[in-house]
């Protein structure tokens, strides 16, 4: 018996030129959302998931979501989302409660804390956003970034965006 596992004839194993490209991918997105997550540990002592969480609510009108369009937003389960709010909501930050429309349906409202949490995190993330992302690439390379990561995210099927603000496109 061998310790060697031997792959499957039909499997389409990455290629020299593949793993070239997919291996410092895949560091560099664990590296990332682990630095963002340390800053905002440390900054404002809530989680990089959480503050997704608030930054979405804050941006959506009446700073509230259905649960499961916030669950797509902040890029989580209704699971994961369930216990995040949970969370935020014994720190005062986010209120949930039934749907005016549809009592079935659990909304996430942002409270008045939780929009002053957002407001008072931001600008710790955003410097640590274009330390770490913004500063070390030049337009041309920003622009492809963002194309690149629409494609792959849809490809994901979470064809999901972030509400636009008012005035701005997308």
């Amino acid at each position: 018996m061998t310790d060697e596992i031997s792959p499957a004839d039909d499997t389409p194993w990455l290629s020299a030129a593949e793993l070239e490209s997919w291996v410092p991918f895949s560091g560099m997105l664990l590296g990332l959302v682990s630095a963002l997550d340390a800053q905002l540990q440390s900054d404002a002592k809530i989680s990089f998931f959480g503050y997704l969480v608030l930054a979405g609510l804050s941006e959506a009108p009446g700073r509230t979501l259905p649960m499961s369009d916030l669950a797509v937003l902040a890029h989580g389960s209704l699971s994961r989302l369930s216990h995040a709010v949970s969370t935020l909501e014994k720190r005062g930050w986010v209120r949930r409660s039934p749907s005016p429309e549809n009592g079935r349906v659990t909304v996430a409202t942002l409270t008045d804390a939780g929009y002053a949490k957002v407001v008072a995190t931001a600008p710790g993330h955003v410097e640590a956003v274009r330390r770490l992302v913004l500063d070390p690439i030049d337009a041309d390379q920003l622009r492809t970034l963002g194309k690149i990561s629409a494609v792959l995210r849809d490809s994901m099927g979470s064809p999901c965006e972030w509400p636009s603000r008012p005035g701005t496109a997308g």
